[in-house]
């Protein structure tokens, strides 16, 4: 149930909704409550699916960005795309990072980047970043 509900979490978190996943595993971590390679593998692979809805939102979403109702307007669209652009897909890496990483999923959507490679970036970039959670919250341990 602890992994089930990891991967809930860090699922939530990486969408644009706010939750804080980190906490939550360093905080399983330090109370030794579960397996590390386990708890990493549901914080990873929940926040991986949870970055695969944004890009296939913003797959879909994109062909809206016209309606008034859409989230952002036109010039924010632009310079978002125009951010990822000059970065390239290897920004990706940085889907992690709080703030720009959960609208830099959907922008790689709207663009259309490759799966392939939107699937293993961020899943490099989420691993190696819950990995350095647990990491960080064994040295609090010791």
């Amino acid at each position: 149930m602890i992994y089930l509900s990891l991967f809930g979490l860090a699922f939530v978190a990486a969408t644009l909704l706010p939750a804080s996943s980190e906490l939550a595993l360093s905080g399983l971590v330090t109370q030794q409550q579960g397996e590390l390679l386990w708890l990493w593998a549901a914080a990873t692979s929940g926040n991986l699916l949870g970055s695969c809805v944004n890009y296939y939102l913003g797959w879909f979403i994109v062909k809206w960005r016209d309606r008034r109702w859409f989230p952002v307007s036109q010039k924010q669209y632009e310079r978002a795309c125009g951010h990822f652009n000059r970065y390239g897909k290897f920004s990706l890496l940085f889907a992690w990072l709080p703030i720009v990483g959960d609208p830099l999923t959907v922008v790689a959507g709207t663009l259309r980047t490759s799966f392939s490679w939107f699937l293993v970036l961020v899943a490099l970039g989420k691993g190696i970043r819950y990995a350095l959670v647990i990491f960080l919250a064994l040295q609090v341990m010791s």
